[in-house]
């Protein structure tokens, strides 16, 4: 069951696993959950106190603070987390990403890199600038754009189909685009947490700068079958740190948050 936790005006909710004296925060994926990271505790619980948050609009999340959730806002509720007496840890934690997570893990260690001890990173989301994403939630043309589309999907989910008929759209994407766009209630939650996270902005340059300042190690774990988060962004994330930044590419798809996989996620969490 999650833990609740009052920030500002919204709820944010949480699932802690393990005891240990290092603090692991674990960021999830678009429409996952915290307790996709339960099956870590076995493994990883007597090393690490885990902490997963559902971010908003996940999970029992209930956020109230307008379609904006930023940088800041995620260490002020880490900051807020009850740690036994230990508020120490929150400014030597070990973060772990999956996909989404990934970016935020990447951009909350690019504003607050004295509070980061190493990053794992699982099929990460921002080694690249979706353009389509860029366009549809930094843009004020884009952002209304998106938002009709939400609302009249059809002529969208037409192009998807085109373009996936005549070869010039992989088939996973189009599969992807068919089923958010496919049902009402996923269209409307996926426009409220693509636009909700769009301050998650990693700079790579920097981020790899301050890994190098910091010796904050970095590791990423990749499948090889991934059609969505491709594994040569992070070889090419990795060039010129390869002493800080370690890719592994397995072979799987981009599902790697799995209790299968579990020794490969422990892998990015050893020194």
């Amino acid at each position: 069951m999650a833990t609740l936790l009052a920030y500002k005006n919204s709820t944010i909710s949480y699932s802690r696993y393990g005891s240990g004296d290092a603090l692991l925060i674990c960021l999830h994926g678009f429409g996952e959950a915290a307790s996709s990271f339960a099956f870590l505790e076995k493994s990883l619980g007597e090393r690490f106190t885990i902490i997963a948050l559902n971010m908003p609009f996940h999970g029992e999340t209930i956020w109230n603070e307008g379609l904006t959730f930023t940088v800041t806002d995620l260490f002020e509720i880490i900051k807020s987390l009850p740690l036994a007496g230990k508020p120490e840890l929150t400014v030597n934690m070990h973060l772990l990403g999956y996909s989404m997570g990934g970016r935020l893990a990447l951009a909350f260690f690019q504003d607050y890199p004295h509070c980061v001890k190493s990053i794992a990173l699982v099929a990460p989301d921002g080694l690249h600038k979706n353009r389509w994403y860029w366009f549809a939630t930094q843009t004020a043309l884009g952002n209304r754009a998106f938002k009709f589309t939400m609302h009249y999907p059809q002529w969208f989910l037409g192009m998807v189909k085109l373009l996936g008929k005549i070869g010039l759209l992989n088939k996973s994407v189009a599969k992807f685009v068919s089923y958010y766009l496919g049902d009402e209630t996923i269209r409307m939650a996926l426009y409220k947490r693509w636009t909700t996270m769009r301050t998650f902005r990693p700079s790579l340059t920097l981020i790899k700068n301050l890994a190098f300042e910091k010796q904050v190690p970095i590791k990423i774990l990749f499948g090889a079958f991934d059609r969505i988060i491709l594994y040569q962004r992070g070889e090419k994330f990795q060039q010129g740190h390869e002493d800080l930044i370690k890719v592994f590419v397995i072979k799987a798809g981009h599902q790697l948050m799995q209790e299968k996989y579990v020794a490969d996620i422990i892998e990015l969490l050893n020194p």
